[in-house]
């Protein structure tokens, strides 16, 4: 695991500073917890935001689409460079003043030129590490992916390198002066939380819910206080 560069001056966070992270540490453990990013980009000028799925593998973060993606093509093909950001809400800060009202969170910022994966086996490697992040075991229970459906899936990794995180915890952070009033105060916590499996009706009779979807667990871990 390599350490990203030096805060640049698109990832330094300025705003609240001690709120900011560089380490791979706390950038791996955010990007872990999710699946869902959002992917930012430029095409003849004119500015996009692209929610996908991703994961991680190593030192890249992977995100992937159909191969007539615009987003894709633009970041993948042109060369565009590129913004990806993953959040977890991790909880609705209630103060005693509406300006301080918050939101705990971890948030992660990567910025740079994804390049496609377009060699076949490791597009297949890259998919198959995508599916076993979410759902161990399940890859090898499958129906091998055919040639025409890897053609059509355009899969991108992004270096990261130039990253920062940024995390909120705690409680609220009022004014001295208005910690004596009578108001409530404290942290509503939130959590994604995986319900029971809904098999599809068109199951064959007999096919059992596998453990790995029984027993899909994907509660964000919170960080400390």
């Amino acid at each position: 695991m390599t350490e990203p560069s030096s805060p640049t001056s698109l990832t330094r966070v300025r705003r609240l500073p001690d709120r900011g992270r560089y380490d791979r540490g706390t950038i791996d453990a955010i990007l872990d917890a999710g699946f869902v990013c959002h992917v930012g980009f430029a095409i003849d000028g004119q500015p996009f935001v692209t929610p996908t799925s991703y994961w991680r593998e190593g030192d890249y973060v992977y995100f992937h689409g159909s191969a007539a993606s615009r987003m894709l093509r633009a970041v993948g093909t042109r060369g565009a460079r590129c913004c990806l950001t993953v959040t977890h809400a991790d909880g609705l800060v209630l103060a005693r003043a509406a300006f301080h009202h918050s939101i705990n969170y971890r948030s992660v910022m990567l910025f740079g030129h994804a390049e496609p994966v377009k060699d076949d086996a490791a597009k297949r490697h890259a998919l198959k590490a995508f599916v076993e992040h979410l759902f161990p075991g399940r890859w090898a229970t499958l129906r091998p992916m055919t040639d025409a459906e890897v053609k059509g899936t355009s899969v991108l990794r992004l270096p990261i390198d130039e990253a920062s995180a940024k995390v909120r915890t705690g409680g609220p952070k009022d004014d001295e002066a208005d910690y004596a009033l009578p108001i409530w105060a404290g942290v509503i916590p939130l959590a994604m939380v995986a319900e029971a499996p809904e098999p599809d009706p068109r199951l064959p009779p007999g096919v059992e819910t596998p453990a790995h979807a029984r027993e899909f667990r994907r509660a964000a871990r919170r960080p400390a206080s």
